[in-house]
Formats: C-alpha cells, sequence, structure tokens
C-alpha cells in the first residue's frame, strides 16, 4: 500500500477525533484538525495538499476565535466571571471519570451552579447565570465544529482533486 494513502487515512481518522474533540472537549479538536491537515499535506506534497492546509487552518483558527467571542460576549453581557467557568471545567473533568459518558456535561453544570450560587447567594439567580453560561458554551461549541466541519470538507475535496489527479 502506497504510503501517501496510509498517511491520508490517518489523518482523516485524526480529522474525525478531533471534530469529536470539538464536542466532547477533553480532546483538544481543532488542534487536533490544524495538526493532521499540516501532516498530510507534508506527507502528500505539492500545491493542492498546500493550499487544503491554508484554507484548512484558517477555517480552523476562524472556529476557535469565533468560539472564545461569542462565548466571551455572552458571559460578559451578562457579568459572569470566568473563576465560575474554571470551576465548571473542574468539576466536569471530576465527574467524566465519576459518571461514564455524560459526567462531563452533568460536572461542568454542577460546578458552574455550585460557582454561581456562591458568589450570589441567591437560587433563582445562580440558575439563570449558570444557564446562561451553559447556552453560550453551548453556542461557542456549535461554532467551532461548523468551521471544523468545513475543514473536513475542505480536506476531503482536496484528498478527491489529489487522487484523481495523481
Amino acid at each position: 500500500m502506497d504510503a501517501q494513502i496510509v498517511w491520508t487515512v490517518v489523518c482523516g481518522l485524526a480529522i474525525a477525533v478531533g471534530a469529536v474533540g470539538i464536542i466532547v472537549p477533553v480532546l483538544p479538536g481543532s488542534m487536533l484538525i490544524a495538526v493532521s491537515l499540516l501532516v498530510w499535506a507534508l506527507a502528500v506534497g505539492g500545491p493542492v495538499s498546500w493550499i487544503v492546509f491554508g484554507v484548512g487552518l484558517a477555517l480552523v483558527a476562524s472556529g476557535m476565535a469565533s468560539s472564545a467571542v461569542l462565548t466571551g460576549r455572552a458571559m460578559k453581557k451578562r457579568s459572569i466571571p470566568g473563576r465560575s467557568v474554571v470551576i465548571g471545567l473542574a468539576l466536569g473533568v471530576v465527574g467524566f471519570f465519576v459518571v461514564p459518558v455524560v459526567g462531563l456535561l452533568l460536572g461542568f453544570a454542577a460546578g458552574l451552579f455550585l460557582s454561581e450560587f456562591a458568589r450570589q447567594k441567591e437560587f433563582k439567580p445562580a440558575v439563570s447565570s449558570s444557564v446562561a453560561a451553559l447556552k453560550a458554551t453551548g453556542l461557542g461549541i456549535l461554532a467551532e465544529f461548523g468551521f471544523a466541519a468545513l475543514a473536513a470538507g475542505t480536506w476531503a475535496a482536496g484528498v478527491l482533486i489529489y487522487f484523481v489527479n495523481r
């Protein structure tokens, strides 16, 4: 089997894992996609692979930036401190190991709520700001995943173009 085909399959699998990593934030999703695009460009070589890498990298970077901007804007609008998100992430990691499959989300939501409750000292405002933070995080994940899907589609088109014209 040709080494370029092997590298293409390996990079395709890594891109798929990266896309899952955006939704399940334990894996470095966008970075894995960017590195996979670079490895594919290095392994295959030629102008098509480098164009795919450049476009894919721009899409991945746009996704990461849009995720940060959308999430940050919503958090700032509701005056939710970064500390609450960090506590949510910490409990999310704990939840990931305690409750299989859904523990990450449950731990994140619980940590976010507990931090907001400790900050606001009232139940209803803590729930309201926690729900707003969860929505903002979900919107950021959705935006980043959308751009990652575009990068993966760009890679798939590049693979077709490369191997058809080889």
